[in-house]
């Protein structure tokens, strides 16, 4: 099996070397001057230093990774992604620093990275879609015994039956109970084990039962490592298991952590801190013009204070004070007849002329700034609600508090997906949930990088759901 992934992976570095060689050459093609010595010593040795680039960076950003373990192609185009961007900076580091005689820097390394890009996302998509196919036509998957047909055993039978390339192929199911959907695969019971491991062609034995039943998971082991298999335990709390649960050993206690988050890392959270401070002060002192005109538009078109204080709810559960341009009349009711909070609709009547175009473009939201700086809030993350739609949707959303274990940002993977604006219906909200703590779970600086950029591709085309 290993030797199989580091076969697939050498493969892969081979097709990436290609790649590289040829956007090389097609650059040069390019830029070069007439009577150029189109592959000079200095050439090849350009050419070799960016293919040793290439393959420390792609190694330490984890592309040749085994593909059942980064089962989704977009988790790959943000790698290659980072990889690019991290390699032109690097090759263009050595351009200023090192190799300051050669024609055309600027051009040759934004070229080159525009021809890297577009080949590395072409041939990497191609070949993972031709290496699955091969793997689930000509595997040698590993004959596995599942001891146990509880949910759990049969969890792990749907999961490896629905997935060919993680390369198992159930041979039976073992225990005291059967189970009408193991499809005529029972195999005996639990006592009966000796003699089923020897009558079958098994290599792992796969133990999914119950915390409940330590004896008889200590008996399984002894008796399967006996007959020269080896064991793996399911853990009884698969259930309460996410995409980012971690084991740690904390001396020899298993630990489990049922949710990992980037952010709880001390190093991302100064890294991303870093980048809100960095960030928000050079888009104030950018448009600060902009923030003196919106100010003169709302002070024309109505009467009352430039900016609107709500109370929110950020990082820990714990109350902020979120400020905003003023987009709505003063006298304007926040609840209605009933006393429920009234969200923001189509077409309110409450919301001025200036405030209509300033929550279209977002530009609402640029006093948020000053929470970025106060600390209280990032530049990106979950966006804070309004009390009283906190309070309901605590109570009624699944995982809604989860939001509340990173800092709320004035813009957030949500939105740039479509979720803003009014939420009639618990769908919406709970679609909106899902996206932030996909966000939270899958955190990265290149990831904020690319919520700002499309932040502002909305802003420039607009979006229909801000109003």
């Amino acid at each position: 099996m290993k030797r199989r992934i580091h076969a697939t992976q050498f493969l892969r570095q081979t097709i990436d070397y290609i790649v590289l060689t040829s956007a090389f050459l097609l650059t040069r093609q390019y830029i070069a001057d007439k009577g150029d010595v189109f592959l000079s010593n200095f050439n090849v040795l350009l050419l070799m230093t960016s293919l040793f680039i290439w393959t420390v960076t792609g190694t330490s950003l984890r592309m040749y990774d085994d593909y059942r373990k980064t089962s989704s192609y977009s988790f790959e185009f943000v790698a290659i992604l980072k990889n690019v961007l991290l390699h032109v900076c690097i090759l263009s580091f050595l351009f200023f620093y090192f190799f300051k005689s050669y024609p055309y820097p600027r051009t040759f390394t934004l070229l080159y990275g525009v021809y890297i890009f577009t080949g590395i996302i072409t041939t990497k998509y191609i070949v993972k879609k031709l290496t699955l196919r091969w793997r689930s036509l000509h595997r040698n998957p590993k004959n596995v015994l599942i001891v146990g047909t509880g949910q759990t055993g049969m969890n792990f039978y749907h999961t490896i039956t629905a997935n060919n390339h993680f390369g198992y192929n159930c041979v039976g199911f073992v225990d005291d109970q059967t189970n009408s959907l193991v499809n005529g695969r029972y195999l005996g019971k639990i006592s009966e084990l000796t003699n089923i491991l020897e009558s079958n062609e098994i290599d792992d034995v796969i133990v999914a039962l119950p915390e409940s039943s330590r004896e008889q998971t200590q008996q399984i082991i002894v008796t399967s490592e006996r007959a020269a298999k080896r064991v793996q335990l399911i853990s009884d709390m698969q259930q309460y298991c996410t995409p980012t649960t971690s084991v740690n050993l904390l001396g020899n206690i298993p630990l489990v952590n049922l949710r990992s988050f980037a952010l709880d890392d001390p190093g991302h959270q100064r890294l991303k801190r870093a980048f809100d401070i960095c960030f928000t002060l050079t888009m104030m002192l950018s448009f600060s013009w902009l923030f003196i005109l919106i100010a003169i538009l709302i002070k024309i078109s109505s009467k009352g204070p430039v900016i609107f204080k709500q109370e929110r709810w950020g990082l820990n559960n714990k109350k902020i004070t979120c400020y905003k341009f003023r987009s709505m009349k003063v006298q304007a009711s926040e609840v209605d007849s009933n006393g429920k909070f009234l969200q923001a609709t189509r077409d309110d009547q409450r919301v001025t002329s200036i405030g209509r175009f300033l929550r279209k473009t977002n530009l609402d939201e640029l006093p948020q700034c000053i929470n970025v700086l106060m600390g209280n809030m990032s530049f990106v993350g979950p966006r804070p609600h309004a009390t009283p739609l906190h309070i309901e949707a605590r109570e009624t959303i699944q995982h809604y508090m989860l939001r509340q274990m990173v800092k709320p940002g004035i813009t957030g993977w949500a939105q740039v997906n479509g979720c803003r604006g009014e939420t009639r219906f618990s769908g919406q909200m709970q679609k909106r949930v899902d996206l932030d703590i996909w966000y939270i779970e899958n955190y990265s600086f290149w990831l904020d990088c690319q919520i700002i950029f499309q932040t502002m591709m909305n802003m420039i085309k607009g979006d229909k759901n801000a109003y």
